[in-house]
């Protein structure tokens, strides 16, 4: 059985100063330490140890900025996919929150109702299976060698909880999915036959915003 990996790969750390949940709103770029980040994880993946042949990043800006490095540093063009997009969600362009968040108001419990679709956006099971359609083409194109994904970190937990056949309903705060981290999808043929994780940027995590869960 031939050998195949595919790199799911969260996005640096987002200029948000708002602090809102930024979701598919455009205009959202890299900050300073979220193109360090970028810059960190051409140097994971271009240090010989990896044979990558196939780069494929969402559409969002944020997601864009962080492959670039990557792609200059491998010599290989950016493939764009909407299908590792960012989960649609209700509350974007607001801020989350009881204070002065969008919480306070009751014209937006009603989306809060049910934490297993979830109500407040587009369902798990809708993100797992364009999450896995992308990931089966990337695994069919690079079939041998490597490929990396620039995604979300909603889309990257849930496509990786479907994959190790878990519950997809979870507690947010616990996802193992932090700024350019990079989940490793381990096939042999069409088989997932392991799962990894690394955080490459794991020193320039301290002090990082994490508003929005992007």
């Amino acid at each position: 059985m031939v050998h195949t990996t595919v790199h799911l790969v969260r996005h640096g750390e987002v200029d948000n100063p708002q602090g809102v949940l930024y979701g598919r709103l455009p205009g959202y770029h890299l900050s300073a330490r979220g193109r360090a980040m970028a810059e960190v994880l051409a140097g994971h993946f271009s240090d010989g140890a990896h044979d990558i042949t196939l780069l494929v990043a969402s559409p969002l800006q944020r997601a864009q900025e962080t492959m670039a490095p990557v792609a200059t540093a491998l010599g290989l063009e950016i493939t764009t996919d909407d299908r590792i997009i960012e989960a649609a969600n209700h509350f974007e362009g607001l801020t989350f929150g009881v204070g002065d968040g969008s919480l306070r108001h009751p014209r937006h419990w009603p989306y809060l109702v049910n934490p297993f679709t979830p109500s407040w956006g587009e369902p798990y099971r809708e993100q797992v299976a364009r999450m896995h359609a992308a990931v089966a083409d990337a695994r069919h194109l690079a079939e041998g060698h490597e490929a990396v994904l620039v995604s979300h970190q909603l889309p990257v937990w849930i496509a990786r909880l479907a994959f190790e056949r878990r519950r997809l309903w979870h507690d947010p705060r616990k996802r193992q999915c932090s700024l350019a981290s990079v989940t490793s999808l381990q096939f042999e043929g069409p088989d997932l036959v392991g799962v990894d994780y690394a955080e490459p940027a794991a020193s320039l995590l301290p002090g990082a915003s994490t508003v929005a869960g992007a």
